[in-house]
């Protein structure tokens, strides 16, 4: 008997979940370590939450004194409660109703577009999500770096800008859109092309982002790391020690040294943390490893936990791996401590199936399609026990 519909459906399930949960947990340079959990996921009107507390002061009720003198006051920690929506996050892949026919007469023949296609999707989604680790809850994907009065935008960074791109155009507030659904048509380290009318108001700080995912996307590290902004509804300004350790240089970049980055771990000690990670850019690792043959230390490259293979930074804490990855943002080194920061999801990647069937008919088309989605965001507890570097030349 040929194969049908359902046996469609299940190969889906049965043989590419699985493999696209592998996939992505290996592909995830930065945050493969991450612990993931459901525990704080709530539901409430309006959608998923996460809840989740932060210890922000000390019990000061302490104290010394005389005989017969009164004693400290009582006091407690104390905490703020973090809460944040999880972004819902999707990938979806769709076959022709001739391509599905092949279930029924050349099952081998399906299963080999199939894979074509599940492999793809699951690559894609990979990159997408550790794209989304380096950033913001925005989802810019460029900042425009001059006015323009066409459609080529220019900028300082177009690393996660690709050919075929459908994108939307706003301005640097994320409030006024200046185009939507543009495909983009050219990419160069400096330069992006979209196609359609002209945009003539476009100024710079004008964001890029996909189409649809403004302050859609989850919460990265470019938020998470910083000593300024609002995080999970808590106040830097009013939680004072809501805060990660910076050390930038007002833009001018300068060369990297061992006493800055020892310095940064040692502030993060001084928070309380301990690093257990540095992530950063391949020209900013070529930098470090520039310090190390200087050192005559040509055999730095060590594997580490959890199978990471990079160059050590050697700490009177211990050894950190110095890992790169090419979703890092240009010119900086984060400095993390792992068990602060945790992804809350509410479930791993699958595929829909409320319906009963995976494969959906597009109505007015003779084609069906499969979504693949997960409902999570990355959380952090210690924003002070994580830093960052900015500013570094890249060799």
């Amino acid at each position: 008997m040929g194969a049908t519909l359902t046996t469609a459906t299940n190969i889906l399930k049965e043989i590419y979940e699985p493999k696209i949960q592998d996939q992505l947990q290996n592909e995830l340079t930065t945050s493969k370590r991450l612990e993931q959990t459901s525990e704080g996921v709530t539901s409430e009107v309006g959608g998923k939450y996460v809840v989740f507390p932060i210890h922000v002061r000390r019990n000061h009720g302490i104290g010394a004194r005389l005989e017969m003198e009164q004693l400290p006051t009582a006091q407690n920690q104390g905490y703020a409660s973090a809460r944040v929506t999880l972004a819902y996050l999707y990938g979806a892949v769709r076959l022709s109703g001739q391509t599905m026919e092949l279930a029924k007469t050349n099952g081998q023949a399906f299963a080999s577009v199939l894979d074509q296609e599940m492999s793809g999707l699951q690559d894609d989604v990979a990159k997408d999500m550790n794209r989304q680790v380096y950033g913001t809850s925005v989802g810019a994907l460029m900042t425009s770096s001059a006015a323009y009065a066409a459609n080529t935008i220019t900028s300082t960074n177009t690393q996660y800008m690709e050919v075929g791109m459908v994108v939307d155009v706003y301005d640097s507030t994320g409030t006024t859109q200046r185009a939507t659904g543009r495909t983009v048509t050219a990419v160069t380290p400096t330069t992006v092309v979209l196609d359609g009318a002209a945009i003539a108001t476009g100024a710079n700080g004008d964001i890029v982002v996909r189409q649809g995912n403004l302050n859609r996307e989850t919460i990265g590290l470019q938020q998470i790391v910083s000593d300024t902004g609002t995080l999970y509804n808590i106040d830097p300004t009013v939680e004072t020690k809501w805060k990660s350790v910076v050390n930038a240089n007002g833009g001018t970049n300068r060369a990297l040294s061992e006493s800055m980055m020892i310095r940064m771990i040692d502030d993060i000690r001084q928070q309380g943390g301990k690093t257990t990670l540095i992530t950063t850019t391949m020209g900013v690792r070529r930098s470090y490893f520039n310090l190390l043959v200087q050192q005559r230390e040509y055999s730095n490259v060590t594997e580490f936990e959890g199978g990471f293979k990079g160059l050590k930074f050697t700490t009177d804490n211990g050894e950190v791996p110095v890992i790169s990855d090419l979703d890092c943002q240009p010119n900086r080194m984060y400095f993390l401590n792992e068990k602060t920061l945790k992804y809350y999801r509410e479930s791993d990647w699958s595929f829909m199936d409320r319906d009963g069937s995976k494969w959906q008919r597009v109505i007015g088309y003779d084609a069906y399609d499969a979504t693949l989605y997960t409902y999570r965001q990355l959380g952090c507890h210690r924003r002070n026990s994580n830093g960052i570097v900015r500013d570094v030349t890249e060799s």
